[in-house]
């Protein structure tokens, strides 16, 4: 009776180990430098752009990290938020606060090591970037030798390494320096995940303490990493046949890192997830209805998030188009109704029963769709809301376990065809490499990111703000002099849009506002700011604003419209609101001497006088004044302390005397 040949207890699913091919084991060899290679040069092209989108929250505008290593203590101390808002009432803009401490740290350091240079920071962006893929190699390769031979299971890793390196979903988080949060959080949670196989693998249970301390250097990057308190230990169940759920016990210190941690960011920003806000750029799930704004309905939450999770699906088969706004109402609002939403359903029911079908069986493919689900759950507004509909970055964790799924696809479909799947594979680093670098560049400075996106993220009330922010305050530059009215009338177009899509947006007012006052339509300058003031009688910069714009157009009104009742008018409006002004008193002073009202072009002088005692310049509008009132004692004291101030004052105003 022949005997059965046994196969190889370490590969159920591939039989004998896999035969080398020629290029597997050159690749094989050098794997982790190919991968980190790949990752670095992807990013090569972004090493000398600016600034831009909320790096000015963590590094430019932040009071912490502009201070250097002094400013350390600080970041530590209060939430992400506080160094930018420079106010505590600001700390909960959105639910829950945030509390990020290690990226804005790290800015911290740089800005002392070498003075806030963004070339600086983007190199080490993506020198971490490709730390982190080499370590996702190693991190796949040890997990899957436990239950596939090691050929097929480094050939896995390195297909998943390669395309999640490639990936153009991660130029978000890559490309812009304050994204650093999403690599440090991932890189700090598959080395906890590395250390604990190897602890395991190795019998050398104290690397578990090592794993804890990873661990909680991730959380301290970003929230997002306490999903591998779940990861871990179902890995171990998956691809550990010795270990079962039970022995969890063994992993208490990533279950003690992740409570120090949670401990920590209570005691800075407290306990409470707060309340959603009633604010659509803060909480996607407002609405207006008449004048009001209200939230969702159930259906209508529920229908929006779906929708997006059927997105995030799509973005990572096929990521075109990217944007990096889907801020409202670039997601539309979805009902349960919708067609879409029940693909949405299917496709995430499909998953489920991936994981429920192949957890017995401890399949790749189930423990893959598990890894998905469970990263992604935590941003996914499903848990509590997270400020916006989705986002690309939210995705770089959980593009894990898409590549680890596709990389296994491409070894398991294709057994004895070594040639196809390293073609296939080729394929689709080669197209998404392609995608990566082309959408790199947009990433520049804030004018390219914002002029780009809003084509794609049209219905987004924040990114048509930010364009028509960006492109005033491009006009006013000098070398854009002689476009300058035709880009803050492009800048209108945008803010307009913002307002019609978010008419509560008070930012979006005081941009109107703006763009009005640099265009010398002062009136309609003035409509907006006081719009801006009615949806939040607080809001000093529209006050402040106001106050230049009445001044400016006083200016207007008398120096070219000759206006002297339309100018007094305006500015006295200016000085209502701020009466310290000197600059309104002394235009003041000059229109009513114009207007030969001597007594009230002294009043204003003398006040101005009052504000800026030193001013030689006034004492002689004041001295002239007085001469033109009929009292040439008074004027010709008032041009001696002028001359007394400073003897060339005449000479400067071009008087004779």
């Amino acid at each position: 009776m022949a005997t059965k040949k046994k196969t190889n207890p370490k590969s159920p699913s591939s039989g004998n180990p896999s035969p080398a091919h020629p290029l597997a084991s050159f690749l094989h060899q050098r794997a982790p430098w190919i991968i980190a290679a790949l990752g670095f040069i992807l990013y090569t092209n972004t090493l000398f752009h600016d600034y831009a989108l909320d790096d000015a929250i963590v590094i430019t505008e932040n009071m912490f990290t502009q201070q250097g290593i002094s400013g350390i203590p600080g970041l530590a101390k209060y939430d992400t938020f506080y160094g930018f808002f420079k106010e505590e009432g600001k700390a909960n803009l959105v639910a829950g606060g945030r509390y990020r401490p290690l990226t804005p740290i790290f800015f911290a350091v740089e800005q002392t090591l070498f003075g806030g240079s963004p070339l600086m920071s983007h190199l080490i962006n993506a020198l971490l970037y490709g730390g982190l893929c080499a370590l996702l190699f190693f991190t796949l390769q040890r997990l899957l030798i436990g239950r596939l031979d090691q050929n097929t299971a480094t050939r896995v890793a390195l297909l998943a390494a390669g395309l999640f390196a490639a990936h153009p979903l991660h130029t978000e988080v890559v490309a812009n320096i304050k994204g650093r949060d999403e690599i440090l959080a991932l890189l700090g949670s598959l080395t906890a995940w590395w250390m604990t196989l190897k602890a395991l693998d190795e019998r050398r249970p104290a690397l578990v303490l090592g794993a804890g301390l990873a661990l909680f250097l991730a959380l301290l990057s970003k929230e997002n990493a306490i999903t591998f308190l779940a990861v871990i230990p179902v890995s171990l169940w998956f691809f550990r046949k010795d270990w079962s759920l039970p022995n969890a016990t063994s992993l208490w210190p990533l279950a003690a890192a992740t409570l120090a941690f949670l401990v920590i960011r209570g005691a800075v920003i407290g306990w409470t997830t707060g309340e959603p806000p009633l604010e659509m750029l803060n909480n996607p799930f407002v609405k207006l209805v008449g004048n009001q704004y209200v939230f969702f309905s159930g259906a209508e939450r529920w229908g929006t998030i779906l929708f997006t999770l059927l997105l995030y699906l799509k973005l990572l088969v096929w990521p075109i188009p990217l944007t990096h706004d889907y801020y409202p109402r670039h997601i539309a609002i979805h009902d349960l109704g919708d067609p879409l939403v029940w693909l949405s359903i299917l496709l995430h029911l499909g998953l489920v029963v991936i994981i429920i079908r192949g957890w017995r069986s401890r399949s790749l493919p189930a423990f893959a769709a598990f890894y998905y689900l469970a990263t992604l759950s935590i941003v996914s507004n499903i848990v509590f809301p997270v400020g916006t509909n989705m986002s690309e970055r939210f995705l770089f964790m959980p593009s894990v376990g898409f590549a680890l799924f596709l990389g296994w696809q491409l070894v398991h479909r294709f057994p004895g065809k070594a040639t196809l799947t390293w073609g296939l594979t080729a394929v689709f680093i080669l197209l998404w490499s392609g995608l990566t670098i082309a959408r790199n560049p947009v990433w520049k400075n804030n004018y390219t990111l914002f002029t780009t996106d809003v084509k794609t993220s049209v219905n987004s009330a924040k990114l048509q703000n930010a364009t028509g922010g960006e492109l005033i305050t491009q006009a006013i530059l000098p070398e854009n002099e002689p476009r300058k009215d035709a880009m803050i009338r492009q800048a209108v177009i945008h803010l307009n849009k913002a307002v019609e899509i978010h008419p509560g947006y008070k930012n979006a007012c005081l941009l109107l506002g703006n763009a009005h006052n640099y265009l010398k339509e002062f009136p309609t300058a003035i409509q907006w700011y006081q719009k801006a003031l009615q949806l939040d009688p607080d809001y000093r910069e529209a006050t402040n604003n106001l106050q230049i714009t009445y001044r400016d157009a006083g200016r207007y009104m008398g120096e070219v419209r000759n206006d002297l009742p339309a100018s007094i008018d305006y500015l006295k409006k200016s000085l209502s609101l701020r009466p310290d002004d000197f600059e309104t008193n002394r235009l003041l002073g000059i229109a009513y001497g114009i207007g030969r009202q001597h007594d009230e072009a002294v009043l204003y002088f003398t006040k101005a006088l009052e504000i800026q005692p030193d001013n030689a310049e006034l004492m002689v509008y004041l001295g002239n004044t007085w001469f033109n009132a009929g009292d040439p004692l008074k004027g010709n004291a008032w041009h001696e302390k002028a001359r007394h101030r400073d003897p060339q004052v005449f000479e400067k105003l071009g008087i004779k005397k």
